[in-house]
């Protein structure tokens, strides 16, 4: 029996859904994730997500806004 391998590589802008930002761990400012931990107050991610972080960001991919959005800037602190 032969067997053939197919590979397609995709590329584009990532679309998300409604739910999708509790599948990526965002960026945030580091003052506010540790007042978050202390209040349990809601914080503002770089893509806008609004949420309160309770979870190891290391178990989930990075949020694409996010990186695209802190690369941007780190570009233009650079210059």
């Amino acid at each position: 029996m032969e067997s053939t391998e197919v590979t397609q590589e995709v590329e584009g802008e990532i679309f998300l859904d409604e739910g999708d930002h509790d599948r990526f761990s965002h960026y945030a400012r580091k003052a506010d994730i540790v007042e978050s931990a202390v209040t349990g107050k809601p914080i503002v991610a770089l893509c806008g997500k609004v949420w309160v972080p309770d979870r190891n960001p290391d178990r989930f991919p990075l949020c694409p806004k996010c990186k695209e959005l802190f690369e941007q800037k780190k570009a233009k602190e650079s210059r």
